[in-house]
C-alpha cells in the first residue's frame, strides 16, 4: 500500500509539472514578445520617414492633381469659362453701370456711357509763345511776378502788376491809376504800350500785359507767363471777366 501510492504519485507530480511549465511557457516569452520589440519599430523608423518624405510629396503632387483635373474637374474648369452664363453675368452689370437707356423722339432704344470719373490732369492748357518783336524785359516782368505771387487772390493785382513792370526796367516810373481797368489807357499813353491784335487770352505772347473789365467793375490785370497767368496770384487759366486788350512794349 505503502508503495503503491509513493510511486504513482511521485511519477505523477514530476513528469506533468514538467513538461506542462518547460515547453508552454519557454517559447510564449521567448518568440512572442522578441518578434515585435525588434521588427515592427525598425520597420516603422527605417522606412516611413525615407521613403515618405522623397515620394509623398511627388507623387501627391505630380499624379493626383493631373488624374483629377484631367478626369473630373478637368471638364469643370475647362468647360465653365467657355459658359455663356459667365459671359453674361460679367458683361451685364458694367453695361446697366455705365450706361444711360433711354427712347429717342423716334421711339428707338439707345444708350450713352456715363462719365463716373474725372481726371483734371489730362487737361492740358496751351503754352504761352515768346514773341521775339515786343520787350524782352516783359518776360523777365512776368517772371518776376510769378516769384512774388500768391497762391489765392488777394485784391491786388494792379498794385503787384505795378512792381513787376517797374522792377524789371520796362517802365521808369510807377503807374499813378488805382483801378485795374485804367490800366490799359496808362500803359498806352504814358508808357509806349500798343495793343496786340489778339482776342484769345492763351494766345497772348510771354510778357504781355491782359487787361480785363467793364464800365462798372474795377477790373483785373495780369502777365502771360509759359504756363498760366499771374498777378498778386497765379492761375492755370485766365480771368472770367470782359477782355479789354492784350498790350505789349515793341
Amino acid at each position: 500500500m505503502v508503495q503503491v501510492i509513493t510511486q504513482k504519485s511521485a511519477q505523477g507530480t514530476t513528469e506533468k509539472p514538467v513538461k506542462a511549465v518547460t515547453k508552454k511557457r519557454a517559447p510564449a516569452t521567448a518568440k512572442k514578445p522578441t518578434q515585435p520589440v525588434k521588427q515592427e519599430p525598425a520597420q516603422a523608423v527605417a522606412k516611413e520617414p525615407t521613403q515618405a518624405m522623397p515620394k509623398k510629396p511627388t507623387s501627391a503632387i505630380t499624379q493626383k492633381p493631373s488624374q483629377t483635373i484631367s478626369k473630373e474637374s478637368g471638364r469643370t474648369f475647362a468647360i465653365e469659362p467657355v459658359r455663356p452664363m459667365g459671359q453674361q453675368a460679367t458683361s451685364a452689370p458694367t453695361r446697366s453701370g455705365f450706361h444711360f437707356s433711354f427712347k429717342s423722339p423716334e421711339g428707338k432704344k439707345e444708350s450713352v456711357p456715363v462719365i463716373t470719373q474725372y481726371y483734371p490732369q489730362q487737361i492740358v492748357y496751351p503754352y504761352g509763345k515768346i514773341d521775339r518783336h515786343i520787350d524782352s524785359r516783359l518776360m523777365q516782368a512776368a517772371t518776376i511776378a510769378q516769384e512774388r505771387a500768391h497762391a489765392h487772390s488777394r485784391s491786388r493785382c494792379w498794385h503787384y502788376v505795378k512792381d513787376a513792370l517797374l522792377a524789371s526796367g520796362v517802365i521808369e516810373s510807377r503807374p499813378k491809376s488805382e483801378l485795374a481797368r485804367d490800366a490799359a489807357s496808362e500803359l498806352v499813353s504814358n508808357y509806349g504800350f500798343k495793343r496786340l491784335p489778339v482776342t484769345d487770352p492763351f494766345s497772348a505772347p510771354v510778357g504781355s500785359v491782359l487787361v480785363y473789365g467793364s464800365a462798372r467793375s474795377v477790373g483785373h490785370v495780369e502777365l502771360r507767363t509759359r504756363d498760366g497767368f499771374v498777378s498778386d496770384f497765379r492761375s492755370k487759366t485766365p480771368s472770367r471777366r470782359p477782355l479789354l486788350g492784350v498790350y505789349a512794349k515793341l
